[in-house]
């Protein structure tokens, strides 16, 4: 398994009227937890699209539990649990107060697209060989 978490504080370009943090920026929150889980085992985005691979969103969902307010640290918990053969599932936890409160939950799962063909593709060697160093 992969696992890294990502921390950031809630800015008031996060919030809605309400004063808590607009459903769609959980999203932003996600990619950046990705982004950094993917730097942190040296799988950089830009270096998959120099293989001539994007990774574009196929499936998201996100469960809402909690609310998180303007200056709240929130601990963005990323996940890879399995080897892809085709798509790359990330898994999150969105937690604040130092881990102890869970306030969403969700997932992305993402297709390899051959950027030439503009089709999905199966995933470079290269990245599967990286992968495979934490299972």
């Amino acid at each position: 398994m992969i696992s890294y978490t990502f921390s950031t504080k809630v800015f008031y370009k996060d919030i809605d009227k309400m004063g808590i943090v607009y459903y769609s920026r959980y999203l932003e929150f996600f990619e950046q937890a990705r982004t950094e889980t993917l730097n942190n085992v040296n799988l950089k985005i830009k270096d998959l699209e120099i293989l001539g691979f994007y990774l574009p969103v196929i499936k998201v969902e996100c469960i809402y539990l909690k609310s998180v307010r303007l200056e709240d640290i929130i601990n963005i918990k990323c996940r890879i649990f399995s080897i892809p053969k085709s798509k790359l599932r990330f898994d999150y936890d969105v937690l604040k107060n130092d881990e102890k409160v869970k306030v969403a939950f969700g997932y992305t799962e993402h297709a390899f697209l051959n950027i030439k063909k503009n089709k999905p593709a199966k995933p470079p060697t290269s990245l599967l060989n990286e992968i495979k160093l934490f299972f």
